[in-house]
C-alpha cells in the first residue's frame, strides 16, 4: 500500500533548505513503493513553494513518472465534508480532510507528514500513525 504524504513533507522534500529537509528525504528513500497524496495536497505544496519554480516543476513530473500518485477524491466529497464539520474546531482544512477521507477508503494505517493535527483525527476510533 502507498504511503499517504500531506503537504509538509511534500514541500521539505523539494526545498533543500527547508529544516525538515533531510528528515523526510530519509524517510522517502527508506520506503518502498510509491508515495500517494491528494489534489488539495499538491496544490498548497504548488502555492508554498511558489518562489521555486524548479520544485514546482520537479514535483510535477513525480506524479508524471508516477512516483507520486494522485488520490482521486470525487467520491469522497460527502465524507471530506463530514470530517471537516468534526474537527471544525482544530479546524481542519480541506486537504487534510481530503488525506483521511482517502486514509479511511483505502485502509491506510499512516501518514507522512509534519503537521501535528493528524494526531487529534481519527478514523472510527483509531489513530493513524505518523510518519516520520
Amino acid at each position: 500500500m502507498p504511503l499517504l504524504v500531506d503537504t509538509g513533507p511534500l514541500v521539505a522534500l523539494h526545498n533543500r533548505r527547508d529544516p525538515d529537509h533531510e528528515r523526510c528525504r530519509a524517510v522517502a528513500e527508506s520506503r518502498r513503493g510509491v508515495l500517494r497524496t491528494t489534489w488539495p495536497a499538491v496544490a498548497e505544496c504548488m502555492y508554498l513553494l511558489g518562489r521555486f519554480p524548479a520544485s514546482q516543476q520537479r514535483l510535477l513530473e513525480l506524479i508524471g513518472e508516477g512516483r507520486l500518485e494522485v488520490a482521486e477524491i470525487g467520491d469522497l466529497l460527502e465524507r471530506i465534508g463530514a470530517f471537516m464539520t468534526k474537527y471544525g474546531d482544530v479546524p481542519m482544512d480541506f486537504a487534510d480532510a481530503t488525506l483521511v477521507a482517502v486514509a479511511e477508503r483505502e485502509r491506510a494505517t499512516e501518514i507522512f507528514t509534519l503537521d501535528d493535527d493528524f494526531r487529534i483525527y481519527r478514523i472510527g476510533r483509531r489513530a493513524l500513525a505518523l510518519v516520520p
